[in-house]
């Protein structure tokens, strides 16, 4: 399953982790390249990657809600941007999590 042909996903993260993937169509490694460990490292550390970075945008989200609460704002239109760019950021998390999760399952159904 190609991991590219998510709906409406056009993260950098997964175009790079198709470039730097060393295996063949039919599952078989390409003659002198990365070993396995090497490429699920890489996908893993870009997977925490967005993981911080959705955390950082809940947590900014947090923080304008705060500082409205406050009156220490100057511009409510920067509430609703940091609360639009979290939920898209939520969104896309949870599509990538679920996706994982049905190839986990699948995996795991997998007759050896």
């Amino acid at each position: 399953m190609d991991i590219t042909a998510l709906n409406n996903v056009n993260s950098g993260i997964i175009k790079e982790a198709v470039k730097t993937s060393s295996l063949l169509s039919d599952g078989r490694m390409k003659s002198g390249s990365k070993a396995d460990g090497d490429v699920f490292e890489s996908f893993l550390n870009a997977a925490v990657e967005g993981i911080n970075t959705t955390n950082g945008y809940l947590s900014d989200a947090e923080n304008e809600e705060i500082k409205l609460a406050l009156g220490e704002t100057e511009n409510p239109h920067d509430l609703g941007i940091a609360l639009q760019k979290a939920s898209a950021a939520l969104t896309y998390t949870i599509a990538i999590r679920d996706k994982f999760m049905e190839a986990y399952k699948e995996i795991m159904q997998m007759q050896i």
